[in-house]
């Protein structure tokens, strides 16, 4: 397994200086990769103060060598592909090759989509997205490449540099599980990213609803023809900083996690600095 911490882009957490110093700090404590958030509004009553993920994840592009960097997760439907694509290249470039591609529906939509004038029914969101991720793909080939469909259009187009990654950055799809649709979407890609419950208040997950995941997806897999090729299962949540915490993430790793994905529950510590910070210079609850 491999560890990751996971923080919003908003709060104490939305200055690029702090977040270069936590991805350093993890860098040094063992930790594999830092993810941030992408929102531009989140819960709009809220008024975050929210930065850019991609400044975000420059800043710690640059403070570091060899962790693993994304956002987790992107609103593809509410990204352009060619400025998505170009933003993830050109950090993966930056990197020497350690960029993630997280992607979902987003949410709340109401605050991320509608207010800004974008579609916010789910299943055109989520028609978008599918045809946004296609669209990367093409786009990440380094070839000249053409789509048509009902929300994305390339007309003949050639993105240069490619990405350092090969065939592409990979692409993690996010969804809250029981929900079947995101987890057939994540199944043709490179990775689940599943939200299970009980987590966001700070409780660890079902080890038998990570077995169900996993059963599922890899049925899934192997009905498209692609269990061969890799696939991460990233299984998030909150653990002490304190040994018992090892134990209790192998038993993720048992029923086919590949990644825990350490996060701050949804409370006070949310958005601060502090909590995650301390944390993240314990070290990974590695066994």
């Amino acid at each position: 397994m491999r560890y990751s911490l996971n923080v919003p882009n908003f709060g104490e957490l939305q200055d690029p200086r702090v977040v270069a110093d936590l991805a350093r700090t993890a860098e040094q404590a063992g930790w594999d990769a830092l993810f941030v958030w992408d929102h531009v509004l989140h819960v709009r009553r809220e008024e975050r103060e929210i930065a850019d993920p991609w400044v975000l994840l420059t800043a710690a592009a640059l403070a570091t060598e060899r962790i693993r960097l994304g956002a987790m997760v992107t609103p593809v439907a509410r990204r352009r592909p060619a400025k998505l694509a170009k933003e993830l290249t050109t950090l993966d470039r930056l990197t020497g090759g350690r960029m993630v591609c997280g992607a979902g529906l987003g949410a709340p939509l109401e605050d991320e989509f509608a207010r800004f004038g974008d579609p916010s029914d789910p299943r055109v969101v989520a028609a978008a997205l599918d045809e946004g991720l296609d669209a990367l793909a093409l786009l990440w080939s380094g070839e000249a490449v053409s789509y048509r469909g009902e929300h994305v259009t390339l007309d003949d187009v050639r993105l240069l540099p490619p990405p350092v990654q090969r065939p592409r950055i990979p692409v993690w799809v996010a969804g809250r599980w029981p929900n079947k649709p995101p987890m057939r979407r994540a199944a043709r890609w490179d990775g689940v990213i599943p939200l299970l419950p009980g987590t966001e208040e700070g409780r660890l997950p079902d080890v038998a609803d990570v077995r169900d995941l996993v059963a599922y997806v890899s049925a899934r897999r192997a009905e498209a023809g692609v269990a061969e090729r890799p696939f991460d299962v990233v299984i998030g949540g909150t653990t002490p900083a304190s040994p018992a915490a090892a134990e209790q993430v192998a038993a993720f790793g048992a029923a086919g996690a590949t990644w825990w994905d350490e996060r701050m529950p949804f409370d006070e510590r949310l958005d601060r600095v502090g909590p995650i910070l301390r944390r993240a210079e314990y070290g990974p609850p590695r066994a």
